[in-house]
């Protein structure tokens, strides 16, 4: 129950700083975003490039766990796994509020958990988060992403998102590792203690659950 009382409070706490304390907007948020999404780069912070690509990776990690985790849980977990395409964390932990621990899989896995449960997909999310890392750190102009960061609310609630996402996964790390008969600790904690690299690491090196009636 405070667990579950916890992540309901971190979520509304999320949302009032969100829309309440974060810095203000500003008019050419859409047209970032618009620009973002269609690939049409040219004059954008490689930095901001970055990062608003890896949080397109954040769900694909959180769909291979949740919609696993959801098979057991009284309310199914796909609606939030969607919904975190376009808000993150704010999804992610309404979910984290409802759910109740579940360490078992049970019945056959679909095509999707097949593709979700398959270390290609995990090993295809990693090159594409380490290229776009790679391409933000060397290319990106970070005095600038700074005070982006400091006045503008798209790229400062972006950030905190990515952090939200980066220290939630545990909470559901657990019970994906029993249902895969996972029981060292110190995968637990590599996996938790690094920042979206753990995640995909997981991905990518986790055994595969078998269906079961």
């Amino acid at each position: 129950m405070l667990r579950k009382l916890g992540f309901t409070l971190l979520w509304i706490g999320a949302i009032a700083y969100a829309f309440g304390f974060a810095p203000p907007d500003r008019p050419e948020t859409f047209s970032l975003i618009q620009n973002l999404s269609t690939g049409n780069w040219e004059g954008i912070n490689p930095a901001i490039v970055a990062l608003f690509n890896v949080m397109g990776i954040w769900p694909f990690i959180y769909s291979a766990v949740l919609l696993f985790d959801g098979r057991g849980q009284k309310i199914p977990a796909w609606p939030f796994a969607i919904a975190s395409f376009a808000v993150g964390a704010f999804a992610i932990l309404p979910y984290l509020a409802v759910r109740s621990p579940n360490p078992d899989f049970d019945g056959d896995k679909n095509p999707l958990l097949n593709l979700l449960d398959s270390r290609g997909l995990g090993a295809f999310l990693s090159v594409g988060a380490v290229v776009l890392l790679a391409y933000g750190v060397t290319q990106g102009n970070w005095a600038e992403f700074a005070a982006d960061w400091q006045s503008w609310r798209f790229i400062h609630v972006m950030s905190l998102d990515f952090c939200l996402l980066s220290l939630l996964f545990p909470a559901l790390l657990h019970d994906d590792m029993a249902r895969r008969h996972l029981t060292r600790p110190v995968v637990f904690w590599i996996v938790a203690l690094v920042p979206l690299l753990g995640p995909l690491a997981y991905l990518t090196w986790r055994p595969r659950i078998e269906s079961r009636q």
